[in-house]
């Protein structure tokens, strides 16, 4: 059954001059009493980024086939829009669950009746791993967390020394790599762990985490063979802790948004003697996808070979030229703190009078820098008016949310019908 998020107290938040972006005769209102008004894009003040609910709904369907096809489990990273909202469609979409990286993520997320969630990390806090033995209590709440070392349970089995516990914690065993982020350096010093972990009374071993996602960042062979060999120890490991698990739910998980390919074709050959475990991946980036990052590595990307239903960027930013203070060269009225620019800069895509008016694509444009509240426009075969709006795609939806406290959606990339306001929790 579909998890039902607690919702409905987002229609009834009231809008302010609080809320960036959003037109003033909404002051005061309701969201619910605003979208009622049939807003248009074109009331938003600039800088904003809008979404594109036609996109997302194709990139939902594309997932959910994609990976059903497949027999893979999702529980997509909700920390890429930490918007309840959009938990909901992909909860509606078949998704088994969400992933977060914080307690404080899981604590939000609870308030919304989230009852299925994965931890891609360890938790160690003593309020944390409190609260967490509270919620615990709860039989209709699945829970599972991440740890690659003995200290890591000694410190939870400390934290957590007199409290009665209504059932353990369920742990995955993070595999690593030397040199990377998190996770048990080896398959060796893994199963030491994971050992520790079955003989606790704490936590309960239930299989295997890990992110790929750390070991490349692009398509080059190396990148390829290093993700391959990876999640291939995984699998590795996963085997070798069979005595060691019990007769509850299982995990084996990995998946970020840039190689779940390989991530299903590793573990195709263990599914097929191994159907009760959960095989998970936990990409979240796909509902939006973006033009950038993801665009250029993502396996279900429009511009990959053979790909006949991709994954579309659902997200662009508009911004108002402000000064053209020199040929060549105009600067927007977006800057850090309001579009993502860690992984690639904004891209110039179209050029118009205002939103809601005809876009005429904007060529041999660049965004060449970006300051806290301004971007920096190269121009070359074609110039721009001071007032002019300019459509730009964006690479990276991680840091493109947290910028937004609500982000506008549209009907789709030729509408100015806003149908909805995406509220965040950063």
């Amino acid at each position: 059954m579909t998890t039902s998020l607690l919702l409905d107290d987002l229609g009834s938040e009231r809008l302010s001059a609080r809320d960036k972006g959003i037109p003033a005769r909404a002051f005061g209102l309701t969201v619910r009493e605003f979208l009622d008004s049939e807003p248009r894009l074109s009331e938003f003040w600039t800088p904003i980024i809008a979404l594109d609910d036609q996109a997302m709904q194709g990139n939902l369907d594309v997932m959910r086939e994609w990976t059903v096809t497949r027999g893979l489990e999702l529980m997509p990273h909700g920390k890429t829009t930490m918007a309840p909202a959009l938990w909901q469609r992909q909860l509606d979409a078949g998704c088994t669950g969400i992933t977060l990286a914080t307690m404080a993520q899981v604590r939000t997320a609870r308030t919304f009746g989230l009852s299925s969630i994965m931890l891609a990390n360890s938790v160690v806090d003593e309020r944390s791993l409190r609260y967490l033995a509270a919620e615990l209590a709860d039989p209709a709440f699945r829970f599972v967390c991440w740890v690659d070392s003995a200290a890591t349970i000694d410190a939870m089995e400390q934290a957590l020394a007199g409290v009665t516990l209504d059932r353990p914690i369920d742990v995955c065993i993070e595999l690593g790599q030397v040199g990377g982020r998190t996770g048990a350096r080896t398959v060796d010093e893994a199963i030491a762990v994971a050992r520790r972990a079955a003989a606790s009374g704490v936590v309960r071993l239930a299989g295997v985490g890990g992110y790929e996602g750390s070991l490349g960042h692009d398509r080059s062979a190396h990148s390829v063979d290093a993700v391959r060999r990876y999640l291939e120890r995984q699998v590795e490991l996963h085997r070798a802790l069979g005595d060691l698990y019990d007769d509850g739910d299982i995990y084996v998980t990995a998946g970020g948004s840039a190689y779940f390919d390989i991530v299903a074709d590793v573990y195709a050959g263990a599914m097929t003697d191994d159907a009760r475990t959960h095989w998970t991946l936990r990409s979240g980036a796909y509902i939006t996808h973006d033009d950038g990052f993801y665009r250029g590595i993502s396996p279900l990307d429009e511009a990959g070979d053979n790909v006949a239903n991709p994954l579309r960027s659902a997200m662009r930013g508009i911004a108002r030229v402000v000064s053209h203070p020199e040929r060549g060269l105009a600067l927007i009225d977006a800057g850090k703190r309001d579009f993502p620019f860690d992984e690639g800069l904004p891209i110039p895509r179209g050029v118009a009078a205002d939103i809601g008016q005809t876009w005429r694509a904007l060529v041999g444009a660049e965004i060449s820098a970006m300051n806290d509240q301004h971007s920096y426009l190269t121009l070359t075969d074609q110039d721009v008016a001071i007032g002019d709006v300019v459509s730009l795609g964006l690479s990276h939806p991680c840091t493109a949310f947290d910028k937004w406290h609500y982000l506008p959606v549209v009907e789709s990339a030729e509408s100015d019908r806003v149908i909805d306001l995406v509220r965040t929790f950063f």
